[in-house]
């Protein structure tokens, strides 16, 4: 298991913009923090906008996408899912109010940055102090805000489906599957969807599918056969379909470009 880690958003924002922006699923938990601009944050079916003194938590295995803005500046944490730190259940968007609660927050993050910055011994000890801390005092604004009325029904709805989603992404399973698991139509769940998250269910699966697929291709030697077959795709020439047409190259060609062959 991987360290609890910290990077700035400005460094977050210039790479591959997909990594964030399309829907995925990771194992860690992910905190974000923002001290400058604005962006936009897909969580558990719901869209939100965010700006300066915002703080987004997504856990492990929660359904998520992010749009950082061009001028947004901050933090993003990631925090091993291995149960040293004890963080909030579920998704969360705090707006922070008070000025002193940015400035706690923000040196817990520089803290942790110049943790890995020097390599200090005890460093992982130091990390899992600072994600604690952090914790706490995300908390202590969760509990703080003013209580929020019962998530209107469509957005109880997108959610179940970002839930159900996250677990059968990889399966194949069609559309109309995961309407009946829901116990609606696949006309009602499209409109759902869009009404809360501002794309359709196929469109979110099909962000999903396309974020992992592309990550299994240019991050590891996993054989594409095994890739299409991990991904749920019943033929090669399926799986080279979608490739061709949401990356705009066969899968050994985009395996190929990554490593710059």
């Amino acid at each position: 298991m991987a360290d609890t880690s910290v990077k700035s958003l400005v460094s977050a924002h210039t790479t591959e913009r997909w990594r964030l922006e399309q829907l995925h699923v990771v194992d860690h938990h992910r905190l974000y923090w923002t001290t400058r601009g604005q962006g936009r944050a897909l969580l558990d079916g719901r869209r939100c906008g965010f700006g300066a003194h915002n703080a987004i938590f997504v856990p492990a295995g929660a359904v998520f996408a992010i749009e950082l803005g061009p001028h947004v500046q901050g933090f993003e944490t990631r925090i091993p899912n291995d149960g040293r730190v004890q963080l909030p259940t579920g998704c969360h968007l705090v707006r922070f109010k008070d000025g002193m609660e940015h400035s706690e927050f923000t040196s817990m993050f520089d803290a942790m940055r110049r943790e890995t910055q020097n390599q200090r011994p005890f460093m992982t000890e130091a990390l899992a102090a600072h994600a604690n801390l952090l914790s706490i005092a995300l908390k202590r604004a969760i509990a703080n805000e003013t209580a929020q009325s019962r998530l209107p029904a469509k957005e109880r709805l997108a959610k179940a489906f970002c839930a159900l989603l996250a677990l059968q992404f990889t399966s194949g399973q069609p559309m109309a599957w995961y309407a009946a698991e829901l116990g609606i139509t696949p006309t009602h769940l499209t409109r759902v969807c869009r009404q809360s998250a501002g794309i359709t269910a196929a469109e979110m699966l099909s962000q999903m599918v396309q974020h992992r697929t592309r990550s299994l291709l240019i991050e590891s030697d996993m054989p594409i056969k095994r890739i299409a077959d991990a991904m749920g795709f019943g033929s090669a020439a399926y799986f080279t379909r979608f490739c061709q047409q949401h990356f705009g190259a066969a899968p050994s060609k985009l395996r190929k470009q990554a490593h710059g062959l």
